[in-house]
Parts: C-alpha cells; sequence; structure tokens
C-alpha cells in the first residue's frame, strides 16, 4: 500500500519536493496503512508543511483549526500549568497524528504541542479531516488506535515521573526519542531537556554527566549521541519496556483485524 500512497501524493501540488529530499514521500504510519479508496478520499485534501524546531502547533484552550499527520521529527505534547511550568507528557513522530480531539469529536486542546527537533508534516482543516472521518472507517479505526496508545503513555509518563529518578527517566527519554527518530543522535540541549522531564536543569546536567562517565551518552551542547544502547536500556526504568512491549502487542492485534 505504501507505494501507491507515495505514488499518488506525487501528484499533488501541494506536496511539491524540497531541497532536502524529503519531499513529499510519505513516511507517516497511519498514512501508510490506508485502504486505497480512503487514501484517495483523503490525500488530495493534505498540504506538505516543514514545522520549525520550538514551532507552537497549538496551546491548550486554543480552537483546532488543523491537524497534522506527522511525517519526520519529533512533536512534544506538554502539559500547560497556570503560572507557566508544564512537563511532557507525550512524544509524536512519524507513526502519530496532532489533533486527536477532533477525533472524539472535540474542537478544543488541552495540552501544548510543539516541534521538539524539526519535522514535517501533513496538515488538514479539522472540518475537512471531521467530514472524512465520518466516511473512512479505516482512518478513523486507525485515528482511535493511535489515541489509546497515547493515552497509555501519558500514563505511563505520569506513573514514571513520580516514582523514578532523573537518570532512569533520563534514559527512557532518550530512548523513546531516538526510537522515534531512527537515530542514536538526539539534537536537543539541556535546558529543553529539563523543560521535557519537568525537573531542574541541573538535575538533568547531573543525570546526564551520570550517563556519559558510564560511557551510555555522549553529551555535547546541542545534541545527545546514545554510545551503548542496551546498556542504555538496563539503565533506563521499567516503564520504557512496558510502554514498547504494549505499543508491539497492539501493533500485532491491529494486523490480525
Amino acid at each position: 500500500m505504501s507505494e501507491k500512497l507515495t505514488a499518488f501524493a506525487g501528484k499533488r501540488p501541494t506536496m511539491a519536493s524540497s531541497s532536502d529530499g524529503d519531499g513529499n514521500h510519505i513516511h507517516n504510519k497511519i498514512l501508510l496503512g490506508l485502504p486505497a479508496k480512503e487514501a484517495e478520499m483523503l490525500l488530495p485534501k493534505l498540504e506538505f508543511v516543514r514545522l520549525k524546531v520550538h514551532q507552537v502547533l497549538h496551546e491548550p484552550g486554543d480552537t483546532l483549526k488543523s491537524a497534522y499527520f506527522v511525517n519526520s521529527g519529533l512533536v512534544s505534547i506538554l502539559s500547560v500549568f497556570p503560572d507557566g511550568k508544564c512537563v511532557e507528557v507525550g512524544l509524536v513522530g512519524k507513526e502519530g497524528f496532532i489533533g486527536l480531539p477532533l477525533v472524539a469529536g472535540f474542537r478544543t486542546a488541552n495540552t501544548r504541542a510543539i516541534i521538539q527537533i524539526e519535522a514535517s508534516a501533513f496538515r488538514v482543516d479539522s472540518e475537512t479531516l471531521v467530514g472524512i472521518l465520518q466516511q473512512g472507517r479505516a482512518l478513523d479505526r486507525r485515528l482511535q488506535q493511535f489515541s489509546q496508545i497515547m493515552a497509555m503513555e501519558v500514563t505511563q509518563v505520569a506513573a514514571c515521573n513520580r516514582l523514578h529518578e532523573v537518570n532512569e527517566r533520563l534514559a527512557r527519554w532518550l530512548l523513546m526519542s531516538a526510537d522515534i527518530v531512527d537515530s542514536n543522535c538526539v539534537p536537543l540541549t539541556q535546558e529543553f531537556l529539563a523543560h521535557m522531564l519537568g525537573t531542574r536543569r541541573s538535575s538533568v546536567t547531573v543525570a546526564a554527566g551520570m550517563l556519559e562517565t558510564a560511557g551510555l551518552i555522549s553529551n555535547s551542547r546541542g545534541r545527545v549521541d546514545i554510545i551503548d544502547r542496551p546498556r542504555l536500556e538496563e539503565a533506563a526504568c521499567d516503564c520504557y519496556k512496558i510502554m514498547r512491549t504494549q505499543r508491539a502487542e497492539w501493533r500485532g492485534e491491529s494486523h490480525t483485524e
């Protein structure tokens, strides 16, 4: 199905190729899994967009005018408090979608979605999406499944933030991010990591130093490289394996439908 989708997308003027070679090729797993009939209904309505680091897609309370099928990069989902403090509760990459309240019939966001690693996406107008969901059973099903995955991860991350040490949470976070972007290099500053983990920058500095001294990561200005992934998995809390195992189990169930 992926070849059919890529070929169809190549005919769309709003998905023109760009200089970095990524162009309009579809990598989003939700789109790649659609049957041809629903793909032909949805793809002409999509607009290929580039998203810059720290670009905000929506804030809590915003009316969702657009939704995004993430095609590359990394989007953080943050819970924001009245005093301005925030903590990350989810990560979305090419397997996912931004705009889940629309799937449930809601029109406003309850979180902040911010680009963490430079990304690309296929954007769709919210009204258009809602109309297509009423006709596209497979699309609705896949978005409902992704919603459950996100809910599972939000629950696990909440427990993780309460029960586990910063160095364990940092290892878990680096592994999750590396999985999403398919790279052992994660371009992030310690200040941003502190916001994501909901802790002080000094705590992240100490935690990163522990992992680096142990030879698990290399931490330089603006980027973290995973040097020894098997040992980093051992250093991470159980949450990483729990989430990865559940994802794999549900993925297997969806393929048997």
